[in-house]
């Protein structure tokens, strides 16, 4: 009987490929998506008196995306409106707001969903819970359009100075909740992060992002609610010494490792926070939980030890 020896899979071929930021052509769909829903807001008469920009976040603007990131998020921000959370305590005149706004966020949903129809149609644009969603055409891929308000989340160095987190916040149509988000954090924590792990860190992001829809494809349930946010924000609490390994595979298995000791127990990831280094990582608002975390992690660093 002939004895078939076992091939292993070519991991460091793989992973260079899956490392590779998004091509020039991916890049330029998002653009014109992101440049399709400015032209909305700003052909509206009601928003072009308003002070709205519109902005990439998410993967897309880190530039931490692969192809099954199928859509590009694009926050439409409201900046003469603002919500705001103060420390316990404190009163709105301590920080001197004094001004109830007048301009609500219902309406301004409402006006940005009129922009968007007269631009795409009402064939195009479908309304979720919190953003748009614009249909992909030949030129452009799909987009979610997300309505903000800028958020302040104060803080106080004593009772007579503070200081805040800028960022943003919509309310979502099933729910009285405000959800926050802090985009230029994110952002400029991912471009330290890549600048000290010698342009790794991204790399390592795009790989278990890859990696895990592998997983998800050939039956791995621990791979299904791995949002693409939430492996890039596991990466950024990794530890910068584990991106130094000479191979990608050595890299993304001591990765893997270290993110799985630490997710064992709550204590050992209590302190994690999201990449904008505001928001704690694992709370109870999350629709992960950190068991589920844990174990794709350890189905992971097997997959690829094992494959």
């Amino acid at each position: 009987m002939a004895v078939i020896a076992k091939t292993t899979r070519d991991w460091e071929g793989t992973f260079g490929e899956w490392s590779k930021p998004p091509g020039k052509t991916e890049q330029e769909r998002c653009e014109r998506a992101k440049k399709a829903i400015e032209d909305a807001i700003e052909s509206d008469t009601t928003l072009e008196a308003r002070s709205v920009q519109t902005f990439v976040q998410g993967s897309y603007c880190n530039r931490t995306n692969v192809r099954q990131d199928s859509d590009v998020d694009v926050c439409v921000l409201c900046e003469d409106v603002f919500f705001y959370k103060l420390p316990e305590g404190v009163t709105p005149q301590q920080v001197g707001l004094t001004s109830p706004a007048t301009y609500k966020f219902e309406k301004y949903k409402n006006d940005v969903e009129r922009a968007l129809i007269n631009k795409f149609g009402h064939n195009s644009v479908s309304r979720g819970n919190k953003a748009f969603n614009i249909s992909k055409n030949s030129s452009r891929v799909d987009a979610d359009a997300a309505p903000c308000f800028s958020y302040r989340l104060y803080r106080f160095y004593n009772p007579y100075h503070f200081w805040y987190y800028e960022g943003t916040a919509l309310i979502a149509d099933n729910t009285e909740h405000l959800l926050t988000n802090f985009p230029q954090q994110q952002y400029d924590n991912g471009v330290s992060k890549n600048n000290v792990t010698n342009r790794r860190f991204k790399k390592a992001v795009r790989i278990i992002k890859k990696l895990s829809n592998e997983m998800e494809d050939v039956g791995y349930t621990s791979a299904k609610n791995m949002s693409s946010f939430l492996i890039e924000n596991l990466v950024w609490n990794s530890d910068n010494r584990w991106f130094d390994s000479q191979s990608l595979r050595a890299m993304t298995k001591s990765i893997l490792a270290h993110l799985w000791k630490h997710t064992v127990e709550d204590i050992t990831c209590k302190n994690w926070t999201e990449e904008n280094g505001v928001k704690p990582l694992f709370r109870s608002t999350q629709k992960w939980k950190r068991t589920q975390v844990n174990q794709f992690l350890w189905d992971a660093w097997h997959y690829v030890e094992n494959g």
